[in-house]
Formats: C-alpha cells, sequence, structure tokens
C-alpha cells in the first residue's frame, strides 16, 4: 500500500475546488453561446434586423473570441492568471446584463464583443490553472471532468435556450447569464489561489493586431463560403497576404504574442493538426443531423434537438472515462483513439445515410462520433498541455484554442457548402427552412447524397486526424 502525503492530499483537494470552478466557466460560455443560436430568430424579429445585422450578432462573438485568445493567454503570463481569468468572468457577466438591455441591434453586437472578450479571457486560461493545480498523475482525471462540462452545455443549451425565450422572452437568454456569471466571480475569487507571472515584457501591440485582422479576414471568408461572393474572394486574398507577414514580423519581434518557436518541435506540431481535424470532423455535426431530420424528414426543431443528443451525451461519458484511464493509458494513445472512435461514428453516418433508415443506426453512430470527440479531447488537452514549460502555458493554450476554433467555422461552411451543391440552388433556400421533404422524394434523395458525400469528406478529415495524432509522439508517449 502505497502511503500518500498530507500535502498531496492537500493539494488535490484544492485540485478539484479549482475545476469545479474552471468547470462553470465553461458551462457558463458554453450555454450561453448555444442558447442564442436556438433564440436567435426571436431577437432578429424584435430588432427587425437584415440579414447582414443578424449574422453579426453571432459572427462578432466567433471573430474577437478566436482572435483574442492568443492576446489574452500572453497577458495573464504577464499580468496574473488568476486576475485575468476571474475579470473575465466581471466582462462576460457585465456584457450579458447589457445585451438585455439592448435598445438596438448594433447595441447588442458590441455586447457581444464585450461577452467574447470575457469569453476569451476565461477560455485561454481555464485549462491553464487546472493543469498547475493538479498532480501530473491525476492531471488526466481533472482535465477529463472539465472537458465533460462542455458537453453537459451542449445538452442544457438548446433545451434552456428553447424554453427561456418562449417563456420569457429573448432577453433572458443573455440575463440568465447574470446570477451565474456573479456566483462563479465569487467562488472563483474565494477560492483561486495567486499564481507566479511571467516576467514584466512589452506587449507585441504590432503582432497582436496583424493576427487579429489576419484571422478576421479568413473566419470572415470561411463563414461565407457557402454563399460564394465578394466577401470569400477578398477575405481569402486579405488573409493569405497578411499571414506570411504575421509570420515575418513575429519572427523578429522582441516578445512576440505567438513565439514560433514554441510550435517548432515535433509534438506540438501534430497534436495542434490532430486537434484541428477533430474540430473540423466534430463541429458541423449535430448542425448536420438537426438539418437532416427537418429538411429530409419533416420533423419540427425541438424533435430535431432531440434526435442529435447522442453526440453530447457521447462527450459527456468519454471525457470522464478517458480521463480516469489516464492514470494507466497515455493521453497520446487516447488521442489516437478517441480519432478512430469519431472516424468510425462518421462511417456509419455515410453508409446509412437514406431516408429510412431507422433512428437507432443513425444514433449508433451519433453516439461513436460523440465518444470519440470526448476521448480525443481529453487526451490531446493533457498531452499538450503536460509537455510544456510553465512560463508558456498561456501562450499555447491560446494558440491550442484558436486552432480549434478556426476548424469549426471551417468546419461549418464546408460541411454546408458541400451538402448543398448536391440540390439545385433554387431548392437551398428550402434545406436551410427544412421544408424540402415537402416538395418530391427525388429531391429528398438528392439532399441525402449530399449527406452522404458530406459525412464521406468529415471522415476523411477524421481520418486524418488519426494519422496526425500518431505522428504526435513525444519521448514519453507511451507508458
Amino acid at each position: 500500500m502505497v502511503a500518500v502525503s498530507p500535502d498531496y492530499t492537500s493539494r488535490l483537494r484544492y485540485a478539484w475546488r479549482v475545476c469545479s470552478v474552471t468547470s462553470l466557466g465553461l458551462v457558463l460560455i458554453g450555454i450561453a453561446g448555444s442558447t442564442l443560436n436556438v433564440a436567435l430568430p426571436a431577437v432578429v424579429r424584435h430588432f427587425h434586423a437584415t440579414p447582414f445585422e443578424s449574422g453579426w450578432i453571432l459572427l462578432s462573438f466567433l471573430l474577437v473570441n478566436t482572435a483574442s485568445l492568443v492576446f489574452f493567454g500572453r497577458i495573464a503570463d504577464l499580468l496574473g492568471r488568476r486576475e485575468v481569468y476571474l475579470a473575465g468572468f466581471a466582462l462576460f457577466t457585465v456584457g450579458s446584463l447589457l445585451a438585455g438591455l439592448a435598445p438596438g441591434v448594433w447595441f447588442l453586437v458590441a455586447m457581444r464583443v464585450l461577452q467574447a472578450i470575457g469569453s476569451a479571457m476565461i477560455l485561454a486560461n481555464g485549462t491553464v490553472i487546472i493543469t498547475a493545480a493538479f498532480p501530473p498523475d491525476r492531471l488526466s482525471q481533472g482535465m477529463g471532468v472539465y472537458i465533460g462540462t462542455l458537453s453537459i452545455a451542449q445538452l442544457a443549451g438548446p433545451t434552456v435556450g428553447g424554453l427561456i425565450a418562449e417563456a420569457a422572452g429573448w432577453q433572458w437568454i443573455f440575463w440568465v447569464n447574470v446570477p451565474a456569471g456573479v456566483i462563479a466571480l465569487v467562488w472563483g475569487a474565494l477560492t483561486l489561489r495567486g499564481m507566479p507571472r511571467g516576467p514584466r515584457e512589452p506587449v507585441d501591440a504590432l503582432g497582436n493586431l496583424l493576427i487579429f485582422a489576419t484571422l478576421t479576414a479568413l473566419l470572415l471568408a470561411l463563414s461565407e463560403i457557402g454563399n460564394g461572393g465578394p466577401v470569400v474572394v477578398v477575405g481569402a486574398v486579405v488573409a493569405a497576404v497578411l499571414a506570411p507577414l504575421v509570420l515575418l514580423v513575429e519572427r523578429w519581434a522582441a516578445h512576440p504574442v505567438l513565439d514560433l518557436r514554441l510550435f517548432g518541435g515535433r509534438m506540438l506540431a501534430w497534436a495542434n493538426l490532430a486537434s484541428f481535424c477533430n474540430a473540423l470532423a466534430r463541429a458541423a455535426l449535430i448542425l448536420l443531423v438537426a438539418l437532416h431530420f427537418q429538411a429530409a424528414r419533416g420533423v419540427d426543431a425541438f424533435t430535431a434537438g432531440l434526435t442529435v443528443l447522442p453526440v453530447p451525451v457521447g462527450m459527456a461519458l468519454a471525457s470522464p472515462v478517458a480521463g480516469a484511464l489516464g492514470r494507466r493509458v497515455s493521453p497520446y494513445a487516447l488521442s489516437i483513439g478517441g480519432s478512430l472512435f469519431s472516424a468510425a461514428g462518421l462511417a456509419v453516418l455515410m453508409a446509412t445515410a437514406r431516408p429510412g433508415t431507422p433512428y437507432w443506426i443513425i444514433g449508433v453512430g451519433l453516439f461513436l462520433a460523440g465518444c470519440g470527440s470526448g476521448t480525443f479531447l481529453t487526451g490531446n488537452t493533457t498531452q499538450v498541455m503536460s509537455a510544456l514549460p510553465a512560463g508558456s502555458l498561456g501562450v499555447v493554450n491560446g494558440f491550442r484554442l484558436m486552432v480549434m476554433n478556426v476548424g469549426i467555422v471551417l468546419s461549418v461552411g464546408l460541411s454546408l457548402s458541400v451538402l448543398t451543391s448536391a440540390v439545385a440552388p433554387s431548392l437551398r433556400a428550402q434545406v436551410y427552412a427544412g421544408t424540402l421533404s415537402r416538395l418530391s422524394p427525388v429531391a429528398v434523395e438528392q439532399l441525402m447524397a449530399g449527406f452522404r458525400l458530406t459525412y464521406g469528406v468529415l471522415f476523411g478529415v477524421a481520418l486524418a486526424g488519426a494519422v496526425f495524432a500518431a505522428l504526435a509522439r513525444g519521448p514519453r508517449a507511451l507508458r
């Protein structure tokens, strides 16, 4: 029997309190994002928003959040991780309060930007705080619980959003975050201990500006890729021009926000590519299945929402199980296994994309894909965070999350473009409206061909992710 020292027990007790704080932050952000996706039509109707304005209600948050993750990871390295993390809760809560009071659509967009800044402060530091708190032999367990809370948010968000929007009005979609944000802020202030700060070095303002501009152009292009038009071309050209400039500026900057030397190692490079592929294969899955059941089978939105539940259920179950296995199985092996499970789930969906396929078969595919993503995220995150020097945790974690967010945006744009390419241009609006099943069996069969092709593309991406995960073998990958 191995004796456990009092210091170890005390550290582990503190680590689980820290995990409760960071998990609460992830649930708060996850539910806030998914509820608005459900309630967006009510917001649009209230403000009589144009399509452009409607897009920016969602896009503003994604752009600012993605582009500022690296920045706030670096800021926290310099100014203090606890302080920046708690400030993120405060900003997110204030933004939520004011968003519900918005007098016009552009004020609402501005408050979404404030929410995004707070969200970036939270997301860029939550994983780092957990990594610092847990003993190395228990890190995978803590990471499994932390990642699993994302699934809870995905499970609760759409249902909560629909109920709130119908019963209390769209303003409460934002106001419900206020008491939760206050609780998270107070609990975090009482629980989190101060963490050592890095050396006080100047922030790379030019690098931050260029990274923000590049990502803005890229994400604008990717978000409009399904519609085509000049925005895609201009955004892609601007991103292509700015990307080499970012590399040049960051290479010669005295204190770069994106230190390219940190990503030169084989393990980090391949692990981040695997993470990108997993996000690309995962992010659009719920949207695709909901469209399948509404557009091809004619079910209502609530029923379609229920059909996607095997994905977050799989993630919620697999993440803590993978965390527990992490004491015996290497994060490297978990990453590969998770990628293969995701690919298997997508293969089932690709092979059975027919109008009359029994739901239980589709549910099995969705559950496998969810389990694969939960396992991969736990293994990949633990592998990357365990291999880094303490002084670079913030910026590398911010970069890791940024890569995942870009994969999420590309997943939605690419999937919708491939899906709708199978039907005539005149019918594409009815795909998005979920009314295609009212036309003819021929139109439905064309759409199902699009689903098979889309799942096939995502299956190939998931397999590529498994290859990249296998290449991300560090010196202690297997044990």
